[in-house]
Formats: structure tokens, sequence, C-alpha cells
């Protein structure tokens, strides 16, 4: 059962900008989302852009806000073939458990000089 939907758009020049700042990066984004951004090289700002509207769509599907963690704590992965998912911790990870979601479901696009990103949260049962 569907238990929430989450949908953001970051705005790709913008974390263009933000690339830059160090302490941006170390503050919402995990060692292994860092990793993966500077490795992208010329398309890191989408991919940046990518995983922070990722985060902001989690934040809504589990109805909560910035305010309930750091944002690092969800951590955008990608598997062997690229496809991104959600690897939870800290505050998130106790509030998806306390509301029963199990599943999450997370696609990310950039179009136009935008990313957009979809998140999809299930109950378990």
């Amino acid at each position: 059962m569907i238990a929430g939907v989450g949908i953001d758009l970051c705005e790709i020049a913008r974390m263009e900008k933000l690339l830059e700042d160090e302490r941006f990066l170390r503050r919402f984004f995990s060692a292994e989302e860092q990793a993966y951004i500077l490795g992208k090289g010329k398309t890191a700002p989408q991919t940046m852009a990518g995983i922070f509207a990722a985060k902001e769509a989690l934040m809504k599907a589990l109805g909560c806000g910035l305010a309930s963690g750091e944002l690092k704590d969800i951590r955008v992965l990608h598997d062997p073939a690229g496809a991104p998912y959600y690897a939870l911790q800290g505050e998130y990870a106790r509030i998806a458990e306390e509301k029963g979601i199990g599943p999450l479901h997370l696609s990310i696009t950039h179009e136009g000089g935008m990313a957009a990103a979809v998140c999809i949260a299930e109950k378990d049962g």
C-alpha cells in the first residue's frame, strides 16, 4: 500500500555554484554521495541537483521536514546498473520504521536546467 508520495525540483545552476563550497557538500551529502558526485566530472552539477531533489522528495513522502534530521542521513546511492536508491540512517530511518514504511522507490531525471525526483513510500504488509 502506498503510504506517501514526494516530488521535488532543483535548479542545476544553483547546485553548480554550491558544488565549489566544500562545507555545503559535507553538510548535506554523505561521503559516498560526495565521491559519486565529484566523480561525475562535467555532469557533477546535474547529479548533485538530482540527489538533492531526491532527499527533498523523500521528506515529503515521509511527511516530515528538514528539522527531523540531517540531510546526509538520507543517502542516495546507486546500484551497479546506475539506478538510484535510498539508504536511510539516523532520524530518517527511525521515522520510516515508526511509520511502518517498507520499500522506497526513487526516480531521478534531468532536463532543461532542472533536476526532478519522485519518491514513493510503501507501507510494510
